[in-house]
């Protein structure tokens, strides 16, 4: 097996924005640097090097030392996926080699994590190189399977912007008598939209997690559980709240409800193209249809929270914490490290290799989902003001709610009682 001499590094930023890539760019260009090795950034993540071209910059400390605290990503970004033709991971693993990459640091999800592991074995198996690379875990969603309560890179200053803006709807609702239903990023998991309303103090945040594994659910669960939350506020005097729900909800809807509310579209491969639904909007929908069901008139407004917090400028966590992780990424190659995501756990660089993240079932990365049982989600729920099972077993209380819905107690019982089950 050939291996190249002189040590030459590449950085790589791909898949979706998120505060700190620039910190990571930083370290690692600083780290590499004071080592003399040479480093280059790669523009659009893997896009131009899939088509034979090289769109780079060579990094120097000079460039770099003082990007940290700047949100977006001075390399760019894209969501090229090379491995999704033999013939576009062959000219990226060409052009690096070209290049005299024997080092390669990425920036992204686990798609990215995975395309990374691909070019290092195609190098290898093809060509006979070593390129070993470090791979950074980065999103927003924070849904990568590091261990539990160490974040992904971004979301801590995705989660303090996210609260922000829900705590100004919060204030504008209680100013103007009315609702907000705020929809927070995250493809399958909570972890963003649980972060966001528990930091902010929404009336309720409703995730996937709770809901029964594996099954699809119908719409109108979501927004029964939505109503009994505006109906309990209300009895209480309240006539007003903010309502956060995770983006990951729509997958889990039955598709003939989503159908049915007349806002989906399908691919040429007859996939529902989840990403063209604007759930905020189905919710507002079917919301005021329910409540007008019941004869209440409220006024709802609906907010996407996502684009907004992706290229912010990172907090002081992320900022330490993305100088040190480039620093980690940097060190574990420079000591002969290959081919793993890098963690810092307990306060040391702790490398975590693919087969330990690898779901068996599905060939992938695992995602890791909210713990509906940890201690910080259980807090979450006990401050939700959302129908529970007590509020049944109280006839006062339950006669009260049912005074708001206009139904008698059985009929409230017989239409809400089964959300408590989630």
């Amino acid at each position: 097996m050939t291996t190249l001499t002189q040590n030459t590094l590449a950085v790589v930023c791909s898949g979706g924005p998120a505060p700190g890539i620039n910190g990571v760019i930083s370290s690692v260009t600083i780290e590499a640097r004071k080592s003399g090795w040479d480093v280059y950034g790669i523009y659009d993540g893997f896009s131009h090097l899939a088509a034979g071209e090289k769109k780079i910059t060579p990094l120097t400390i000079d460039m770099v030392s003082r990007i940290h605290s700047d949100g977006g990503s001075i390399l760019r970004t894209s969501r090229f996926n090379p491995t999704k033709s033999e013939e576009h991971l062959r000219r990226v693993v060409e052009a690096l080699t070209e290049l005299g990459v024997t080092h390669l640091v990425t920036i992204g999800g686990d798609d990215t994590a995975y395309a990374a592991s691909r070019i290092a074995d195609y190098a290898r198996n093809s060509l006979g190189l070593t390129i070993n690379f470090a791979h950074v875990p980065k999103t927003i969603d924070n849904d990568l399977p590091l261990p539990e309560g160490i974040p992904t890179f971004g979301f801590e200053t995705a989660r303090s912007l996210g609260a922000q803006i829900v705590s100004n709807l919060m204030e504008d609702a209680k100013t103007t008598g009315r609702w907000f239903l705020a929809v927070a990023m995250g493809r399958v998991a909570g972890h963003l939209a649980l972060g966001i309303g528990k930091s902010a103090g929404a009336t309720i945040t409703i995730i996937p997690e709770e809901l029964p594994a594996g099954e699809k659910i119908p719409l109108s669960l979501v927004v029964d559980i939505i109503t009994g939350s505006i109906l309990k506020r209300l009895a209480s005097g309240r006539n007003y709240g903010v309502a956060v729900t995770a983006e990951g909800l729509i997958e889990r809807i039955r598709t003939e409800d989503l159908e049915a509310a007349d806002c989906i579209e399908y691919d040429d491969h007859g996939h529902v193209r989840y990403a063209e639904i604007n759930f905020s909007d189905v919710l507002k929908r079917e919301l005021l249809k329910a409540l007008n069901s019941l004869g209440i008139k409220m006024t709802i407004n609906n907010k996407e929270i996502g684009y907004e917090v992706r290229c912010a400028p990172p907090n002081a966590f992320d900022i330490e914490y993305t100088r040190n992780l480039g620093y980690a990424a940097f060190d574990f190659l420079r000591r002969g490290g290959a081919n793993a995501l890098i963690s810092i756990q307990n306060n040391q660089i702790v490398p975590i290799y693919f087969d330990e993240i690898m779901d068996p079932a599905t060939g992938k990365t695992r995602i890791r989902k909210v713990n509906t049982d940890s201690i910080q989600y259980r807090i979450a729920r006990e401050y939700m003001i959302r129908l529970e099972k007590r509020d049944f077993d109280d006839d006062a209380a339950l006669e009260k709610l049912a005074a708001t819905a206009g139904l008698t107690p059985g009929e409230f019982r017989n239409r809400f009682k089964y959300v408590t089950e989630f």
